[in-house]
């Protein structure tokens, strides 16, 4: 496993010792077809674990809800909580065992309901937490997953980062811009756009979709690098992409292609500049009186 330089600065009359900053990350984004079944699925993760622990990868997102699938989009079973834990567990172990932390989407049974959640594995195979998705898109979706309303914040080697879940990274920046404001370098967007619809369907050039124009302005208009993983399906209305900081697309996954896609992120560059410039004070409602006439 690949880690940053932990060599330390020590500052004079004998204060502690400051580590540096990690200056890269090698991130994974995999994208895959989602297998038929449950048990499939786990198998291909810890697949692509190996693979990534070949390729020193320290960290890969998964697409939402892999672990079923999509309810509303795929045809599933009833909620089976018991089985989603045992699959939970299972990668976590993989994960542990490959040394290469993990974002994976799975749907989870809370006291409020059904709910969408990408949890958070440690290369040590801890579960860190998950962030569950709170802006649903409306339709079969909505009838289906409940929010939380809470936002997450993660770190792994050192390095701060957040996630959305398809649709509210698209319809709402403002979930980007909550992790931007507390220091994430990069925000990653488990996703599933699209269909696997028989038929010839024709992908447009990248960055033509409104899809892949969002990512440029989510990683532009904050200064942190975007990182959007979809499932491979026969149509999908967005590739999988990772985008850098001035919003310029360093690598793609081409529609409809499975590949896992490995890049070394330059967390230099990562300055969060426009979103530190953010200034809540400036949005509150005034208070004023109308002018006398």
């Amino acid at each position: 496993m690949k880690f940053a330089s932990s060599i330390a600065v020590v500052l004079f009359l004998g204060s502690t010792a400051i580590p540096d900053e990690p200056t890269t990350l090698r991130v994974a984004l995999a994208s895959i077809r989602k297998p038929e079944t449950l048990v499939q699925s786990v198998e291909k993760i810890q697949s692509v674990l190996k693979e990534c622990a070949a390729k020193k990868v320290q960290i890969v997102c998964f697409p939402e809800t892999f672990l079923p699938g999509l309810r509303g989009l795929d045809k599933l079973s009833a909620p089976d909580q018991a089985a989603m834990e045992k699959a939970l567990k299972s990668v976590s172990e993989s994960c542990r065992d490959a040394k290469v932390a993990a974002i994976v989407g799975v749907e989870w049974v809370a006291e409020n309901g059904l709910q969408n959640r990408a949890y958070v594995i440690s290369a040590e195979g801890k579960v860190l937490g998950y962030q569950t998705k709170n802006q649903i898109t409306p339709g079969k979706e909505s009838d289906n997953y409940v929010p939380d309303g809470k936002r997450q914040m993660f770190e792994i080697d050192g390095v701060k980062f957040g996630i959305v879940i398809c649709h509210e990274g698209w319809r709402y920046p403002e979930t980007v811009r909550w992790a931007a404001v507390r220091g994430a370098k990069v925000v990653f967007q488990p996703q599933v756009t699209g269909s696997d619809n028989p038929g010839e369907f024709k992908a447009p050039e990248w960055g033509t979709s409104f899809y892949e124009m969002a990512m440029q302005c989510r990683a532009q208009e904050n200064s942190i690098f975007f990182a959007s993983v979809n499932r491979t399906m026969n149509r999908q209305n967005s590739a999988t992409s990772l985008i850098d900081p001035k919003g310029k697309l360093i690598k793609h996954v081409p529609r409809g292609e499975e590949s896992l896609l490995i890049s070394d992120l330059d967390l230099t560059q990562a300055t969060g500049f426009y979103a530190k410039r953010f200034q809540p004070r400036l949005y509150e409602e005034s208070t004023n009186s109308p002018p006398k006439k």
